[in-house]
């Protein structure tokens, strides 16, 4: 079972992101304050869930929480400011979101920027080691994948809905083939040959 708190405050949230490997579409990030009563002897880090167990956690995640938000940055973002700093702002928008505002943030990883002057603590997977935090990383896993499989249907050549916008080999021989959509991260090696590719669209 995982732990409920980190701090000592009543209201404490837990942070993190999906798809900071990808080639293509959003980082997401989810925030998610829990109440201290919530129990889920399934709930762990998303990625030790399978596909349907995810899915079955996110509307009892959505339904007990006491708040929770995410949030999606596309890739213009991405390119602009890198990827890490896509990833904490995605985060720190989603806390902003909350309300309550949390009164601590317990944050998977080991990079953070503080927000709103609100304590925090990063956690090296903390996503294996505290309920809100593996309830972040479900909610911001699912509700991106939902953005793939969406956006699948505008570029099926991609096999979004299979490789989630990740690296794999089909997807890398679709930018070969295909080029590349607005939904790459054209600041990311797509290809090997990266040079080779036209980035007009």
């Amino acid at each position: 079972m995982l732990a409920k708190q980190f701090s000592n405050y009543v209201l404490e949230c837990g942070t993190d992101e999906a798809g900071r490997g990808c080639l293509a579409g959003p980082v997401t990030a989810a925030a998610v304050i829990l109440p201290h009563d919530f129990e889920n002897a399934l709930l762990n880090d998303s990625k030790k869930l399978t596909e349907k167990q995810r899915t079955a956690l996110a509307p009892i995640i959505e339904k007990e929480a006491i708040s929770f938000h995410v949030v999606h940055l596309e890739p213009k973002i991405i390119d602009e400011i890198n990827i890490l700093n896509a990833s904490i702002k995605a985060m720190q928008e989603s806390i902003l979101q909350l309300k309550p505002q949390p009164e601590f943030i317990i944050v998977d990883g080991n990079r953070f920027k503080p927000v709103a002057n609100i304590p925090f603590q990063t956690i090296i997977k903390g996503d294996g080691k505290y309920l809100s935090i593996a309830a972040a990383s479900i909610l911001a896993k699912t509700y991106r994948d939902t953005y793939m499989d969406r956006i699948h249907e505008e570029y099926p050549m991609y096999q979004w809905n299979k490789n989630k916008g990740y690296p794999t080999q089909d997807h890398r021989d679709a930018i070969r083939e295909f080029g590349i959509t607005p939904y790459h991260r054209k600041s990311f090696r797509l290809l090997p040959d990266q040079l080779t590719l036209d980035f007009d669209f």
